[in-house]
């Protein structure tokens, strides 16, 4: 899962771009609005970036996490698709500024880019929940209902063998789902360390 690694260049990117965006706002360089221009293009093509892999991702986690979980991560892809868009519009605005020496596109389109830097900050918080509110613990939660659909079943049965049968299934269930989230999460181990342990 490459999401976390294309989220990070899309975090800091913004800020590098805003940060020579306003310096060139304070000296009015050609130099500094050639790299502010630039700066946001790269910007803007790390949060496209991040989105995409985003849409990778997302299906991968999404039946393990909560209905809480589950809500958070829509909304969460639904800013990082108003997001790329954005950026997208942005580095566009920027460099055609650049391009026909327009002080006021260039202005508008730093004033912008500091706003979409601020929304990439909450964007960020989002996924970290998802991260640690939610996907951390959704395996824990997975758990949790299968067990609870075991012991419903197992009240419901008869005979004490039935209720070993349905407690043993659960406990497949469990390491399959185990093993799947670790799979999602690239924590599989070797076939050689399984082997070792064993």
């Amino acid at each position: 899962m490459i999401h976390p690694a294309t989220a990070h260049f899309a975090m800091v990117l913004p800020v590098v771009a805003s940060i020579l965006g306003v310096v060139y706002l304070l000296s009015r360089e050609e130099i500094m609005s050639k790299i502010a221009a630039r700066a946001t293009l790269a910007a803007a093509l790390a949060m496209i970036a991040a989105w995409y892999t985003g849409t990778q991702a997302g299906p991968e986690i999404y039946n393990f996490l909560s209905e809480a979980g589950k809500e958070e991560l829509r909304e969460h892809k639904a800013l990082g698709t108003y997001l790329a868009i954005a950026m997208g519009i942005i580095a566009l605005i920027q460099i055609a500024g650049c391009r026909m020496r327009k002080f006021g596109l260039e202005l508008l389109a730093i004033v912008l880019l500091i706003g979409a830097m601020a929304t990439t900050f909450k964007q960020g918080k989002d996924g970290g929940e998802i991260v640690y509110n939610y996907g951390q613990p959704f395996k824990a939660y997975m758990i949790q209902e299968l067990l609870n659909d075991a012991i419903k079943e197992a009240d419901d049965a008869d005979e004490d063998e039935a209720k070993v049968e349905l407690y043993e299934d659960a406990i497949d269930e469990v390491m399959s789902v185990s093993q799947e989230v670790n799979a999602v999460y690239g924590n599989t181990k070797k076939a050689d360390e399984q082997e070792d342990e064993e």
